[in-house]
């Protein structure tokens, strides 16, 4: 009895040991893929092969990386909304050119896409700490442009992207006019028992009953959780129902959370949507769903200016 013990403790603890090593050696690794197997870094196609009209944008971090991005725009001259994309974590911007061709046209939208640091052509090596830099001076480079309306910057998220858009939301309550969240985890500590399942014993986001005594190892956590309730602007849940990469519950307990806080707060689930497909999957609904929370939530400045107008004129009667 006493050496059966022994295995079983010993065993355990040879699973502490190897979650440990494997936490440590590739966990970044798990959380950013900027280079899909089999292809390179560089980016395969640019705006310009599926005709659309596009700027390079060049910024620097506020601790010195230099990045790259894509200003897509529907029209020279188009004041509609300016969507700030945050990508899911493998490939690059340009693995998401088709989606984002059919965006601008479904909802007559600029798009600005924002390589990550050490994705795409950026410089750098992604860390939660530096991304969380690069969309901040992404979305300041956009609200300091004057060839957008910078009343109507929305920022869009998928997956990875839902975590950085989700944090840059949270702190730009003046710049950011609403939020969408696509098929986003509610932490990579509640993913780390996805992907590799003894974990879930022992690391855990603040929802985990678990011990979470590895949760310091964890050195991007990326708790969306604990931050999609502190988002005052309106926010779109859009959640594939077929996810095979993060469980549906994930975007379920994010929209709990956002709406016992905020009643802003509207959620779309798509029967057939896998992680990186809902957009395909969901058709027609995808697309007018989002149309129809843009429109409610992200109106035409001009719209105010005309209201105000009116008041003015009537009380000068």
């Amino acid at each position: 009895m006493v050496t059966y013990v022994s295995a079983l403790l010993y065993g355990v603890g040879g699973l502490v040991v190897a979650g440990m090593a494997l936490l440590v050696a590739l966990q970044e690794k798990l959380v950013y893929v900027p280079v899909l197997p089999g292809l390179t870094k560089s980016y395969p196609i640019t705006p310009a092969r599926l005709r659309l009209t596009y700027e390079d944008v060049w910024l620097q971090s506020s601790d010195g990386v230099r990045l790259h991005a894509w200003f897509i725009k529907l029209l020279p001259n188009c004041r509609g909304p300016t969507l700030l994309f945050f990508q899911e974590n493998a490939g690059n911007i340009a693995h998401r050119l088709e989606m984002v061709r059919i965006m601008i046209q479904r909802l007559q939208c600029n798009v600005f896409m924002l390589s990550y640091r050490g994705y795409g052509a950026s410089e750098g090596y992604p860390s939660q700490h530096g991304i969380t830099k690069d969309a901040q001076v992404a979305l300041d480079h956009l609200y300091q442009r004057t060839d957008i309306d910078t009343s109507r910057i929305v920022v869009f998220g998928r997956s990875l992207g839902g975590a950085v858009g989700t944090v840059v939301t949270k702190n730009n309550p003046d710049k950011v006019a609403a939020l969408l969240v696509e098929n986003t985890f509610t932490s990579i500590l509640d993913m780390a028992g996805v992907l590799l399942p003894f974990l879930k014993w022992f690391i855990g986001g603040s929802s985990s009953k678990g011990p979470k005594v590895l949760n310091f190892l964890v050195r991007s956590p990326w708790s969306t959780i604990d931050v999609i309730g502190e988002v005052k602007q309106p926010i779109l849940f859009l959640s594939g129902l077929q996810d095979e990469m993060i469980p549906p519950s994930h975007m379920q307990m994010l929209y709990a959370k956002a709406a016992a806080h905020n009643r802003r707060s509207v959620f779309a689930e798509f029967p057939t949507g896998m992680h990186m497909d809902t957009w395909l999957a969901g058709g027609d609904h995808y697309w007018r769903t989002i149309q129809e929370f843009l429109q409610q939530h992200v109106q035409e400045k001009k719209d105010d200016e005309s209201s105000n107008n009116d008041i003015a004129i009537e009380s000068s009667l």
